[in-house]
C-alpha cells in the first residue's frame, strides 16, 4: 500500500511522494484503497498472503485506526496468512501522529525507521525534519510497545560526510539492537532538488571504504549481510523484500504503486502501474480505473527483472528457478551468464550462481549483461 504524503519533501527523494499543503484526506484514500483492491482480486483469487507493506511518503502520517480499517478491509477480501510480516513505515519525526503502541494493536507488527543518520549536521543536510533527540526517542517508543522486529534505515556517503561519520552512525544504530538494519549509500536520483543543486559528497573511493568498514561491524555485531543493501540478526530478514527479490508476486495498491503477478495460464508476468497523482488516483479507485498501465512483460523483460533482483543477494540464486519464475528457456541466457562469469562478476557453483566479491562490489556491471 502506497501512503504518498510526507510533511516535507526530502532533497534526494525521488519517490512518488508529496508534501502536506493543508491536511491529509485520509479517510477518503483509505476508503480508495479497498476499492482499489477490487480490480486485482480476479488476479489472486485463493491465493494467501504473507506480507503486508505500508510504504510511502510517510504512511505514520496515518492513525492507527485508518491503519486497522485497511487491515480489517484486506481480511475481508484476502486470504491473510495468520503469521504475516505486516509493516509500516514511520519517521522520527512523525510518530506522534499516533504511538507505536497503538499501531501494534492496529495488527503492525514491525516497523521500518527512516534514521537515514544520527549526525544532526548530516540530517540538516539531508532536509530531515528530525534531528537524534527524535531518533532516540522513537526508538525508545518502539521497545516501549513490544515492537521489537524493527529495521532502522541508515545512509552513507553523506553530503560532507566523512569516514569517521559513517562508522559512528552504523555504530549509534548497533547500540540500538534493531532486528534489521538498512544500511545503503546516497545518490543523486533525476527530478530530485539534490540533482537540480549537487551537493558536496564523497568521491566513489571514500564510499566504498565507508561501505566496506561499515559491513565488517555489522557483521562482528551479529548483523548478516542477506542482501546488497539489508543486514540481519538470524531469522529477522524483511519477508516482504525478500519476495520482491525473489522475484515473486505482489499486488500494490495506492498511488503510483507498482503490482506484478505471474499468469500461469499465459505463461506470462502482468504488471500493473496505479495513476501516479493521489487525487487522479482516487478518483480512478473509486471508478474502478486507477490503472495507468497493465500490460504483459516481454521475455527479455523478465530475463532483466528476474537477474536484477535474485542477484542482490549473497547466497545467489539456482539457475533452475529461472525458467520456472520467468517462463522463458534457459538457452536464451546462457551465453550472457558466461560472460557474466567469464568477467569475474558471477560464479557458477554447480548451478548456484552467486556474484564475486568484484560483482558483489559492481553489481551495476551485472545488471548491464542481462539488460534488454
Amino acid at each position: 500500500m502506497h501512503l504518498p504524503w510526507c510533511v516535507r519533501k526530502c532533497p534526494y527523494c525521488d519517490f512518488n511522494s508529496h508534501a502536506v499543503k493543508n491536511e491529509i484526506p485520509a479517510d477518503d484514500y483509505v476508503n480508495a484503497l479497498l476499492h482499489d483492491l477490487e480490480q486485482d482480486l480476479p488476479l489472486v483469487w485463493g491465493r494467501p498472503v504473507h506480507s503486508i507493506f505500508f510504504g510511502g511518503g510517510t504512511p505514520s502520517l496515518f492513525t492507527a485506526d485508518q491503519v486497522e480499517k485497511m487491515l480489517s478491509g484486506f481480511r475481508s477480501k484476502l486470504q491473510i496468512n495468520p503469521a504475516a510480516e505486516i509493516t509500516l513505515e514511520a519517521n522520527p519525526g512523525t510518530t506522534e501522529y499516533d504511538s507505536f503502541s497503538a499501531y501494534r494493536d492496529a495488527g503492525i507488527n514491525r516497523v521500518s525507521l527512516g534514521v537515514q543518520s544520527f549526525s544532526d549536521d548530516s540530517l540538516d543536510a539531508l532536509g530531515r525534519i528530525h534531528g537524534r533527540e527524535e531518533v532516540e526517542t522513537a526508538i525508545q517508543s518502539l521497545w516501549a510497545s513490544g515492537l521489537e522486529n524493527f529495521n532502522l534505515d541508515l545512509m552513507f556517503a553523506l553530503p560532507g560526510q566523512s569516514l569517521n561519520d559513517a562508522i559512528a552512525d552504523v555504530h549509534s544504530a548497533i547500540a540500538c539492537s534493531p532486528a534489521h538494519i538498512s544500511h545503503y549509500q546516497l545518490t543523486i536520483e533525476p527530478n530530485t532538488a539534490f540533482h537540480a543543486e549537487p551537493p558536496p559528497l564523497p568521491g566513489e573511493d571514500l564510499a566504498w571504504v565507508m561501505q566496506r568498514n561499515c559491513g565488517q561491524l555489522l557483521s562482528a555485531a551479529g548483523y548478516r549481510q542477506y542482501e546488497i543493501s539489508a543486514w540481519s540478526k538470524p531469522g529477522s530478514e524483511c519477508r516482504h523484500n525478500v519476495n520482491y527479490w525473489r522475484y515473486g508476486d505482489y499486488i500494490g495498491i495506492g498511488a503510483g504503486a507498482h503490482g506484478k503477478i505471474t499468469l500461469p495460464s499465459e505463461e506470462s508476468i502482468c504488471r500493473r502501474v496505479r495513476l501516479r497523482h493521489p487525487t487522479a488516483w482516487m478518483q480512478g479507485a473509486n471508478s474502478g480505473e486507477s490503472l495507468a498501465e497493465d500490460r504483459l512483460l516481454e521475455s527479455d523483460e523478465r530475463v532483466f527483472e528476474f537477474f536484477l533482483n535474485q542477484l542482490r543477494f549473497r547466497d545467489g540464486v539456482r539457475k533452475s528457478q529461472f525458467s520456472a519464475r520467468t517462463g522463458v528457456d534457459w538457452i536464451k541466457v546462457s551465453a550472457r551468464v558466461e560472460e557474466a562469469v567469464g568477467k569475474g562478476l558471477l560464479l557458477d557453483e554447480n548451478g548456484l550462481l552467486k556474484p564475486t566479491e568484484l560483482g558483489w562490489r559492481f553489481n551495476n556491471e551485472i545488471q548491464a549483461i542481462f539488460l534488454p
